[in-house]
């Protein structure tokens, strides 16, 4: 693929938004060639949120969040209360998540984005909080039934310099309510529940 017709799939999309794989050539224009148009069709298709990203409207609304987390599985979990704000960004590609609460006594702030990667056929989440400087980036699919997303991240781990892997599952409940767990390394090394947040909707 030559340099030049990918800056042109790449500004066309930008600026058209794929409007202009479907259009014809203006008098005194040169026509788009076959192989930029496989690329604006493919991009195109690549774009466009579907099925996938519509399941993820449930989502969607105020919640309200139970959370137990165990810093140490030898100890008594921890628990508090905190609140979602979810919402629909980029034309429907993704929900974003404004989460707010108190951990060991401090205010805590989080922000997720769950979306579907069309490429990828797989869940993406991000997510970032006042209490570390990193991102946590996650990739998931739902069971056949559709209702227990599982995902995977791998995360560096401060203390040892290594790397841990994370797993999460989010399962729904019903539509007012559903419940994320996530397990990892413990202070032994052996991978542990490390959180369970119940979410229901503020109604």
């Amino acid at each position: 693929m030559k340099l030049r017709d990918l800056t042109f799939a790449l500004c066309a999309g930008l600026l058209f938004a794929g409007a202009a794989a479907a259009q014809d050539a203006k008098p005194g224009e040169k026509p788009m060639s076959a192989e930029q148009k496989a690329m604006m069709d493919a991009w195109q298709k690549f774009a466009t949120p579907g099925e996938a990203h519509k399941s993820l409207s449930g989502m969607v609304g105020t919640w309200d969040a139970e959370v137990t987390s165990w810093m140490d599985p030898a100890q008594p979990p921890m628990k508090s209360k905190g609140t979602s704000e979810n919402r629909m960004v980029l034309g429907g590609r993704w929900v974003e998540s404004k989460f707010t609460s108190e951990m060991m006594g401090m205010p805590f702030e989080g922000l997720g984005y769950t979306g579907y990667d069309n490429f990828k056929k797989k869940y993406i989440g991000t997510w970032q909080d006042n209490m570390s400087t990193a991102v946590m980036v996650s990739e998931g699919t739902f069971d056949a039934a559709g209702k227990v997303m599982t995902s995977t991240s791998t995360m560096d781990d401060f203390m040892t310099g290594k790397k841990q892997t994370i797993k999460m599952t989010t399962t729904m409940v019903d539509p007012d309510h559903h419940v994320f767990e996530m397990w990892g390394p413990d202070p032994t090394g052996k991978v542990s529940k490390q959180m369970e947040i119940h979410y229901r909707r503020r109604k």
